[in-house]
C-alpha cells in the first residue's frame, strides 16, 4: 500500500489540502467502513494507522484481534508521537 495511492483512494487527491471538510469526513468514513471489512492483517493494519493520523482510528481491543497486532499498533502511536530529533 502506497500512502498517496490511499490518499487518491479515498479522497480523490494526494494533496489533502485541496480535501473539502466534508469530502474529508466521507474519505474517513469509507476507510472505517473498509477497515471493518478487510481481513488482510497487513492492509489492516495501514488503514488503522492512517485513521490513526487523522484522529479516527477505533480503540486497538477493536480494531485487532492479534496482540501482536496491538502491540505493533502501540509501537506506532509511541513513534508517530515522538518529536524528531534536531
Amino acid at each position: 500500500m502506497e500512502f498517496d495511492d490511499q490518499l487518491r483512494r479515498y479522497f480523490g487527491t494526494a494533496d489533502l489540502s485541496s480535501v473539502p471538510p466534508p469530502a474529508l469526513a466521507a474519505g474517513i468514513e469509507r476507510m472505517q467502513v473498509d477497515l471493518g471489512l478487510e481481513k488482510d492483517r497487513g492492509r489492516r493494519f495501514a488503514l488503522w494507522a492512517l485513521l490513526h493520523m487523522f484522529g479516527a482510528a477505533p480503540d486497538l481491543d477493536v480494531a485487532f484481534e492479534e496482540e501482536a497486532d496491538r502491540g505493533a499498533a502501540r509501537s506506532f502511536m509511541e513513534l508517530a508521537e515522538k518529536p524528531p530529533e534536531s
